[in-house]
């Protein structure tokens, strides 16, 4: 595998419920059955979150920007598009396999260990109290993104369901 080392440290920001808001989707996986496939499809809809956009502009004019989300890869061009769309900074985009259903904690601490092997890891900005507690305990400098209380349905999808 290639090693890429990085010379500027790296800021670190997951993007639904920190840029992107995805409380209009939240209906379609509030109930069982969870209708996944909406979900997935109103996600190139999503407002932004100026809170979060603010962050993301302040840490990109001095550090490496990496969007680390847990959106399935199946996604990427939706997300891109939609980063473009929005005016945000570019960054190395790295998401969840297709068939990945780990817990987003699991899932995003697997990633930063690789990341941190590249180069110094600033801060790393997440909506999700799991993940954060998780990240913390591993010793990485992290941030809750509190701007938008986090809701249950997305709480499962991302830690029971392992899908965003």
């Amino acid at each position: 595998m290639l090693s890429i080392m990085t010379e500027r440290a790296m800021a670190v920001f997951d993007v639904d419920g920190v840029v992107a808001d995805v409380r209009h989707r939240l209906r379609h996986i509030a109930n069982r059955p969870r209708n996944w496939p909406a979900f997935f499809a109103a996600a190139g809809r999503d407002p932004l979150l100026a809170e979060g956009a603010d962050l993301v502009r302040e840490y990109a004019r001095d550090h490496e920007l990496v969007w680390l989300t847990g959106r399935p890869e199946r996604l990427r061009a939706v997300t891109e598009r939609w980063f473009v769309e929005r005016g945000l900074p570019a960054g190395r985009l790295l998401m969840r396999g297709d068939d990945d259903r780990r817990p987003a904690r699991d899932f995003k601490a697997g990633r930063l260990e690789r990341l941190a092997a590249q180069g110094t890891i600033a801060v790393v900005v997440d909506d999700d109290p799991d993940v954060v507690r998780r990240l913390k305990r591993d010793g990485y400098p992290v941030r809750l993104a509190d701007w938008v209380p986090h809701a249950a349905s997305l709480r499962a999808a991302q830690e029971r369901d392992g899908r965003t």
